[in-house]
């Protein structure tokens, strides 16, 4: 159980910490610019929360194979490909997780005085330092939850990295696809032991999330 669990752990924390770098620059220019093809560009990002992941998962893995475009790029460079590796895994989170991470950002960011926004357009700052001097520093709560979300989501994912991953013990078998291992070989005890660890961590994610989230709002209502 303990392999497993590393590697869900591992997956989550290298997933959170690209996606946090990744989606908080995105949800400022979804939040505050407008653009030609910007409901298109929100639309694809938001795809992975209604598409089912097996279907992510299948077109990830045809992507990622030894006949996909990025799976024949990995090949000539890293002599691998991506499909049924750790790697692999690493980038179908990062694809299906991108939404998760991007609405506590967006949320955070539209709580945001406008005027805020407006003086430091004003005073000539352009919009690269007023994302990094003025954003960031006024949306940390949301920038936590969207870490706390986006850890917990990973760590429990369980079609898409079976179907890019396939479930190799010590490579790819993370926790959510070990119980539903424990589960085909009747192996009850070590699956509701899994589960109760999963089950206790993701409700204490989910309390820090609900904490943020509220201690943002009184921090933004109690400054007006």
């Amino acid at each position: 159980m303990i392999t497993p669990l590393w590697l869900s752990f591992k997956l989550a924390i290298i997933v959170t910490a690209i996606l946090v770098v990744l989606a908080s620059p995105l949800a400022y220019v979804l939040s505050f610019r407008q653009f030609r093809g910007k409901p298109w560009l929100e639309s694809l990002i938001m795809l992975p929360l209604v598409l089912p992941p097996t279907v992510l998962g299948f077109g990830l893995l045809l992507f990622l194979g030894p006949h996909g475009p990025l799976g024949k790029l990995f090949w000539r460079f890293f002599g691998y490909t991506p499909a049924f590796h750790f790697s692999g895994l690493v980038l179908a989170c990062l694809i299906h997780g991108l939404p998760f991470a991007v609405q506590p950002l967006k949320a955070a960011m539209s709580k945001l005085d406008r005027k805020i926004l407006e003086l430091a357009e004003v005073s000539g700052l352009s919009p690269l330092h007023t994302f990094i001097q003025i954003v960031l520093p006024n949306v940390w709560p949301g920038i936590m939850a969207a870490a706390i979300i986006t850890f917990a989501h990973t760590l429990g994912e369980f079609g898409v990295v079976l179907m890019v991953g396939g479930g190799i013990p010590g490579k790819t078998l993370v926790a959510s696809i070990a119980i539903y291992s424990y589960v085909e070989a009747l192996e009850y005890t070590k699956a509701a032991w899994l589960s109760l660890i999963l089950l206790v961590l993701s409700y204490v994610v989910l309390c820090t999330a609900m904490f943020l989230e509220r201690r943002q709002n009184t921090c933004i209502f109690g400054s007006t």
